[in-house]
């Protein structure tokens, strides 16, 4: 069912959570309660005057009503279906379950995200016993010792008199054995558990990175106006692991000198004047616009309100980075749309490619993306260059003066419903029923 014609079911469903009566809510409204039970029932339309009185009569706000459940639960919510797809989730009523019961749809989204990862987790300390040498050799060691104690013990438990210089041999070959096993053991211990203080629950260091980024609101205050990025690296780095934390010092590292290039004192006026227009922003500070996205990307609140996504990726095509927005979600695992521009502007380096952007299945939320692929690693002499490719989405302005169509991409192609794709490189659960 269509996400515009789900209003009535969100009217009901907040009625019914607040005890009120349909009389009363009709009453209020200034309709009759029959024509109320029709608009629940999803068979009339509704919208201006009397959609503004209902959702003050509700206390919501009216595009709670009309539009439901965000992109990112609803593409949560799909991914799930795509775990289990003999399970017979009911794809077609997606918006309608993440409408009527927001806090179950959370709880279920929440849900596979741990399962994932402790399913990632189980995998690690899967491959860690399979190819971890020094766990590998100390087991060994272990069993070799303890197979040693038993074959002298089981001697001793022989039935008959041993001569007691054997006797007092094996003793002692027994005791040594012992401590050495006692030994290898306390450095088993040791070594997992220093292991262990390094893990996290993430599973991976890029989703540490990413968790601790999320966490932070992707600003860094200190980095505005310290170049130094210990106490930074101490802050956010606290309970990853080291390769968590080799991951991030080169991000605070690049977050420093984006500051130091680009302070906020210099980009809040250029921002009152401009608006998050990326190429305007470089125009006018003549700064590269990979840059202006990623410092738009890390404004706080009372800078930026209406905050900014972001995607960087390599020459592979891996996100290395990612900020997403409501409207625009992005995966966290696995491969993204091919359609993103992000990966247009590698075959155009240093080109700014702009173009509105609409995510299948969030037809009312055009996302206008500016993107510029630029290089990394210093100026390539007598070899093939790498680029790096950088998205900045937001919300299309409504005056964007540009009246050409937004095109249609997705998130990633196990949970696009667009049909007939030529990025497409796997089947959808959404059309494979």
């Amino acid at each position: 069912m269509p996400r515009d014609t789900l209003t009535g079911s969100r009217i009901r469903e907040k009625r019914i959570a607040q005890g009120m009566r349909q009389s009363e809510l009709a009453k209020i409204a200034g309709i009759s309660a029959s024509y109320l039970n029709l608009i629940e029932h999803n068979r009339r339309r509704i919208g201006g005057k009397l959609l503004l009185e209902i959702a003050d009569a509700l206390s919501v706000e009216p595009t709670h009503l009309t539009e439901g459940a965000g992109a990112a639960l609803i593409a949560g919510l799909r991914e799930a279906a795509s775990d289990l797809p003999d399970a017979g989730a009911e794809l077609d009523r997606t918006d309608e379950f993440a409408g009527r019961f927001p806090g179950w749809a959370d709880l279920l989204v929440a849900t596979r995200a741990r399962v994932q990862q402790l399913e990632r987790s189980v995998e690690v300390l899967n491959d860690r016993m399979t190819h971890d040498p020094q766990l590998a050799a100390s087991l060994h060691e272990m069993l070799s010792t303890v197979t040693a104690i038993r074959s002298a013990a089981s001697i001793l438990a022989e039935p008959g008199d041993i001569d007691q210089e054997w006797q007092t041999r094996f003793h002692r070959n027994i005791y040594e054995d012992s401590g050495r096993l006692a030994e290898t053991s306390r450095g088993l211990v040791t070594y997992l558990e220093a292991d262990n203080a390094q893990a996290t629950e993430t599973g991976t260091p890029q989703e540490e990175l990413d968790t601790a980024l999320e966490a932070a609101g992707h600003h860094v205050p200190e980095l505005e106006t310290d170049p130094d990025t210990a106490a930074a690296l101490a802050r956010l780095g606290k309970g990853m692991s080291g390769t968590a934390r080799a991951l991030l010092r080169p991000w605070l590292e690049r977050y420093a000198d984006d500051a130091r290039a680009l302070p906020i004192d210099v980009l809040r006026p250029a921002i009152k004047r401009h608006g998050p227009d990326p190429v305007a922003l470089a125009r006018d500070l003549r700064a590269e616009p990979a840059r202006i996205m990623r410092r738009l990307a890390a404004m706080p609140d009372d800078i930026l309100p209406n905050p900014v996504g972001l995607a960087i990726c390599d020459g592979s095509g891996v996100l290395s980075y990612r900020k997403p927005l409501p409207d625009f979600p992005m995966p966290r695992f696995g491969a993204a749309c091919p359609l993103w521009p992000l990966y247009k502007a590698l075959n155009r380096p240093h080109v700014v490619l702009t173009a509105p952007l609409v995510q299948a299945g969030r037809a009312n939320a055009v996302i206008w993306a500016d993107a510029q692929a630029t290089l990394t690693g210093g100026l390539a002499v007598n070899a093939d260059p790498l680029y790096e490719s950088h998205m900045m989405v937001r919300l299309a302005p409504p005056d964007r003066g540009d009246s050409t169509p937004p095109a249609e991409v997705g998130a990633s192609c196990r949970i696009c419903s667009r049909s007939a794709c030529p990025g497409r490189r796997e089947p959808s659960i959404l059309s494979s029923r």
